[in-house]
């Protein structure tokens, strides 16, 4: 590789790492307009703060864990060690190529939002200093170990052994279906059976503001193309082509989305159509580099089919997924990775056909052993973390929280605050009715805010 081809490489991944990091606040916006209006906050803080523990650890040991040298060669974990701290990433590489230090940065994000998806299946119910904790053990014990099956790939010379899916059983995850989708969703499964339900799961509490849903959702569509076609780790047609499959998936999930809502409730809504949105970027993540355009349509309109239908079952199986991480990420992830089997083309990056191009069975089945690889690991040791720690610590608000609100009894703050004067306003005693968020009307002597 030449220097400028390397200078273009490195300018596109410092871009795809920019709109990547805009997932974090987008996520946020999204969840938090779906909860009550006590509980906006708190869903926010579960995002930023699962970003921040999970980054740390990444410095620490996290990238040497994912893309270090396989322990013993079996492809399970890499070694922690090897790069513990990262120091030795400041070097720049002794061939013209990407950064050791942009690698890294840009997967440590990925590692963060997949810990943070989960945070919307346990919304309003779980403490905030649970959360923190379980964003660490989840990241150590789950992700890292996931990310390195997946992500690492050995080195052309052989000095370095990467995970055993995506060398020893050679299935396609072109950007994490099942590191970062499959692997939240099922981990959020296994959280909330032993979380419990909430109070209000008969009766949840409508969205507070499906305006700031919309929102969040169009900021992860901007990640979304940085997180795909940032995985082509190159400035080329490879990227292009996944930027392309995954435009074409998003509009195809979001009016498949809309039609089965609008058939089986008689409304297509914008909660709907953020969430067929959010379903068919799932469902392309593993198969942008694998299919076509219209292989990208198909991937698309059925996760927004399927996941539509899949978010009800909750209910009628009795699962507690405040925000449908299940629903969506689990199976939206199962989805996509299953189809790459059936319809991948060799005229796409990844270059392998599918059952559909002539490819045979052999990609169905390799695709569909990682899924239930990650699937049955991911689960139980969810499940044994989340039975430890509410044996040891506890996980769950008291009722009392639960009912008033997350906002103020943990964060003490509200998301929206009518009449009433911030901390750096200036003060004037005045007796008056105050509206607060809740919605309550009280007479109270207050400070009003002078300008």
């Amino acid at each position: 590789m030449n220097e400028a081809v390397a200078a273009a490489d490195t300018a596109w991944m410092l871009a795809a790492f920019a709109a990547v990091a805009l997932m974090v606040p987008g996520l946020a916006l999204f969840y938090g307009g779906m909860v009550s209006i006590k509980s906006t906050l708190n869903m926010a803080m579960m995002t930023f703060g699962a970003f921040a523990v999970v980054g740390i650890l990444w410095i620490l040991f996290g990238y040497s864990a994912v893309l270090g040298n396989s322990i013993g060669g079996a492809g399970l974990l890499g070694d922690p060690a090897e790069f513990f701290g990262s120091s030795s990433l400041l070097d720049a590489p002794a061939e013209p190529g990407l950064p050791p230090a942009l690698v890294s940065a840009f997967q440590l994000l990925f590692a963060g939002i997949t810990v943070a998806l989960i945070s919307g299946a346990v919304a309003d119910r779980m403490k905030f200093g649970s959360w923190m904790v379980f964003a660490g053990l989840w990241a150590t014990l789950v992700y890292f170990p996931v990310a390195h099956w997946v992500f690492a790939f050995d080195s052309e010379d052989g000095s370095v052994t990467g995970g055993w899916i995506a060398n020893k059983l050679g299935a396609i995850d072109f950007a994490g279906g099942t590191a970062v989708h499959i692997n939240a969703g099922v981990g959020a499964l296994a959280l909330v059976l032993v979380l419990g339900r909430r109070r209000s799961f008969s009766n949840p509490p409508r969205p507070h503001s499906l305006p700031l849903t919309m929102l969040g959702s169009g900021i992860l569509l901007f990640g979304w193309f940085g997180f795909n076609g940032g995985s082509a780790l190159a400035a080329g047609n490879s990227a292009a082509v996944v930027v392309l499959n995954t435009v074409a998936a998003a509009c195809a999930g979001i009016l498949a989305w809309l039609a089965v809502e609008k058939l089986r409730q008689g409304h297509a809504t914008s909660l709907g159509a953020s969430s067929g949105l959010i379903a068919a970027l799932v469902a392309i993540t593993p198969a942008c580099g694998a299919v076509s355009p219209l292989g990208a349509l198909i991937i698309g309109g059925l996760a927004g089919a399927v996941c539509c239908v899949a978010v009800s079952l909750k209910y009628r199986l009795g699962y507690d997924d405040a925000l449908d991480v299940v629903g969506v990420h689990m199976v939206g992830g199962i989805l996509g990775t299953v189809l790459v089997g059936f319809l991948a083309t060799e005229a796409a990056p990844n270059g392998v056909a599918g059952l559909f191009y002539g490819g045979g069975l052999d990609l169905a089945w390799r695709q569909t052993v990682a899924v239930v690889a990650v699937l049955g690991y991911t689960f139980v040791v969810t499940w044994i973390i989340a039975t430890v720690m509410s044996m040891v610590t506890g996980i769950r608000l008291d009722p009392e929280t639960e009912h008033e609100g997350v906002d103020v009894a943990v964060h003490g703050e509200s998301a929206y605050v009518f009449d009433t004067p911030g901390p750096t306003s200036r003060p004037v005693a005045s007796t008056d009715a105050v509206t607060t968020a809740e919605g309550i009307t009280e007479s109270a002597t207050t400070e009003r805010a002078t300008t």
